[in-house]
């Protein structure tokens, strides 16, 4: 077994999308998507949407395919009612391990379409009350909070607020141009020193996406420590390889660029293994 396939053993995958989704091409509905994870032995798989929550997918997949864990999400976009309480509630009782904030309908993605976007704060700059509603409920239910596509100010205040309440929170794919805010590399030192871990996708390197050296990821994650960071696919778009397939690619292209195997296994495995709270 080669280097890439022997990690790939144990793999967890924080971030990737399928069908059904109401508005974007999938890859592979998933269904297909965990029997690929599980063939390529993968140890688990979390599944994001846009637009609908994950949970209700991911229970019954998990009651059907043996061999993998699939975990749901929630992404408070407008689709679910935006910054809703309510819905984060009802999922995460589903058993929903993350919470991403807005995405699509972010202050930042939406600038670019001239559009007004769903701000986490107020013009003082103190988080809303339902996103300090959001973080009792991610508290009580020890579950994963991710940044989403959020601005920069958004992203200092939330992650100023989770490192007090000691929740787990992941700063989303901070070197992406086309979504979301990008963070330099102090910031993205600043945010780990207050408990955050950094998530790199490696969607951004694909020839359809932003193109961006497989090495720039590298470097950051040398940078910043691999003990701070994960690694994920972000995959499931119809351009891209299936999402197993895209977990193999990102495992053999940081080897390429020069992370050690143990440093591959801590963003792979370990790592997210934590944020999941699995043994």
């Amino acid at each position: 077994m080669s280097i890439v396939d022997s990690i790939l053993q144990g793999c967890i995958d924080m971030h990737v999308h399928c069908a059904p989704d109401p508005f974007v091409d999938r890859r592979e509905d998933a269904l297909r998507l965990a029997y690929g994870a599980r063939d390529a032995g993968m140890r688990a798989v979390v599944l994001k949407c846009h637009y609908c929550p994950t949970s209700l997918m991911a229970y019954l997949i998990n009651e059907i395919v043996g061999d993998v864990q699939v975990f749901g999400s929630i992404t408070l976009n407008r689709e679910i009612g935006g910054l809703n309480p309510y819905a984060v509630e009802a999922h995460a009782r589903l058993g929903a391990k993350v919470v991403w904030m807005p995405t699509i309908n972010s202050v930042p993605d939406m600038a670019k379409k001239e559009e007004q976007g769903i701000s986490l704060i107020d013009e003082a700059g103190a988080l809303v009350a339902e996103v300090r509603d959001i973080l009792d409920i991610i508290s009580s239910y020890r579950i994963v909070l991710a940044t989403g596509h959020i601005s920069t100010v958004e992203i200092d205040a939330l992650c100023s607020e989770a490192s007090k309440m000691g929740i787990k929170h992941v700063i989303t794919h901070p070197l992406m141009r086309s979504v979301g805010s990008y963070l330099s590399l102090s910031k993205q030192k600043e945010l780990v020193d207050k408990g955050a871990i950094i998530e790199h996708t490696y969607v951004a390197c694909m020839p359809f996406m932003e193109r961006t050296d497989p090495m720039v990821l590298a470097d950051a994650i040398r940078t910043i420590g691999a003990e701070h960071c994960i690694l994920s696919s972000d995959f499931g778009q119809a351009f891209n390889p299936s999402a197993a397939e895209g977990a193999r690619m990102m495992i053999a292209a940081m080897l390429r660029c020069g992370l050690s195997r143990s440093e591959v296994e801590v963003l792979v495995r370990r790592n997210p293994a934590k944020l999941l709270d699995l043994k």
